[in-house]
C-alpha cells in the first residue's frame, strides 16, 4: 500500500439511486392528460364533422365541450410538466418572500 498525498480516493461508495415516487406519479398524470387530450381532440373533430353534416345543434354543443375539455387537459398537462421539472431538480422553486429586497442599481449602486 502506498502512502502520500494522493494515495487513495476519499470518496465513499456511491449511494444507490432511490425511486422518485413524486416524479413517477406526476409522469403518470401527464400521460393521462395527454391521452385524454388526444381523445377529446378526436371527439371534437368527429362532432364537428357530424355538425357540418346537418346532425343538429347538439353536435355543435358537444364539439364545443370537447374543445374546452381538450384545452383544459393540455393546460393541466403543461402545468404538470412544470411540476415534474421541479420534482426532478431541473428548475428551482421561486425565491421566498422573506428575502430582503435587492437594491435597484445592483451592488455598485449600493456602495
Amino acid at each position: 500500500m502506498s502512502t502520500g498525498k494522493r494515495a487513495g480516493s476519499r470518496k465513499g461508495a456511491p449511494q444507490p439511486r432511490t425511486l422518485n415516487k413524486a416524479a413517477l406519479l406526476i409522469g403518470a398524470a401527464i400521460t393521462l392528460c395527454v391521452v385524454a387530450w388526444g381523445y377529446l381532440v378526436y371527439a371534437a373533430i368527429d362532432f364537428g364533422t357530424a355538425a357540418r353534416g346537418g346532425s343538429g345543434s347538439s353536435a355543435w354543443a358537444f364539439m364545443a365541450l370537447a374543445c374546452l375539455g381538450a384545452m383544459a387537459c393540455l393546460f393541466a398537462g403543461l402545468l404538470l410538466v412544470a411540476r415534474l421539472m421541479r420534482a426532478l431538480g431541473i428548475t428551482a422553486p421561486p425565491p421566498s418572500d422573506d428575502a430582503p429586497p435587492r437594491p435597484v442599481g445592483g451592488k455598485r449602486a449600493a456602495r
